[in-house]
């Protein structure tokens, strides 16, 4: 079953225990996006911050860390309550950070570019639980989807299938009513939604109109 994960880099972040409250009967999965101003051009919110989410939401709370270095911050996501943390390949020493979020109890998520070679993540796919196919550039939201990703998420599709891995994909960036059916088809399993739920005038609602199409 395809899952649609709010983004709550779209939602306001001075009521933020309100916004998940809308959405939360409809998901499992909140996504939030971390960003450090120095591996992306934008600077947003870290444990401190997942810790409180914790406390008002029993949903999975999905960190993609979009930082430099994630290793410093591994540790604190933890023991705010992260459920998983995602982390970039472009970043490097892939392995142990890897080994790391797993030894913290956390699902093994690992991401990519748009303009990273999608056979850069081959060589971890049975060490991940997650693989994020960023159809962005990642940092803002409200970007236009990449259709240009979407060989890449049946590539990585055909991979994990033909290889038996238990991981799932998951693709951020751009996703709406329009573009949610073409990433299903290409091989996703959990859709990141941002502005297409927490700018709609319905949140709820918005989320259970891309359930419908996926």
């Amino acid at each position: 079953m395809v899952v649609v994960a709010p983004s709550i880099l779209s939602a306001d972040f001075a009521a933020l225990g309100a916004a998940i409250a809308l959405v939360e009967p409809h998901t499992d999965i909140l996504h939030v996006d971390v960003m450090d101003g120095h591996f992306v051009p934008n600077l947003t919110i870290g444990p401190p911050v997942v810790a409180s989410l914790r406390r008002v939401t029993a949903c999975q709370l999905d960190c993609h860390l979009m930082v430099t270095d994630p290793a410093s911050m591994l540790d604190d996501f933890a023991r705010a309550g992260a459920n998983g943390c995602t982390i970039h390949v472009e970043v490097g020493s892939t392995v142990q950070l890897l080994e790391r979020i797993g030894a913290l109890g956390m699902r093994r998520g690992l991401s990519l570019n748009p303009a990273t070679p999608i056979e850069s993540v081959e060589p971890f796919l049975g060490h991940i639980d997650l693989l994020l196919v960023m159809s962005v550039v990642p940092g803002f939201g409200g970007q236009v989807f990449m259709p240009e990703v979407l060989p890449k998420i049946a590539w990585a599709r055909d991979q994990i299938d033909r290889n038996g891995f238990a991981v799932q994909i998951e693709v951020d960036g751009g996703i709406n009513m329009s573009t949610a059916p073409d990433v299903v088809r290409a091989g996703a399993d959990i859709l990141v939604a941002g502005n297409a739920v927490f700018k709609a005038e319905d949140p709820a609602a918005a989320v259970l109109e891309l359930q419908s199409v996926i």
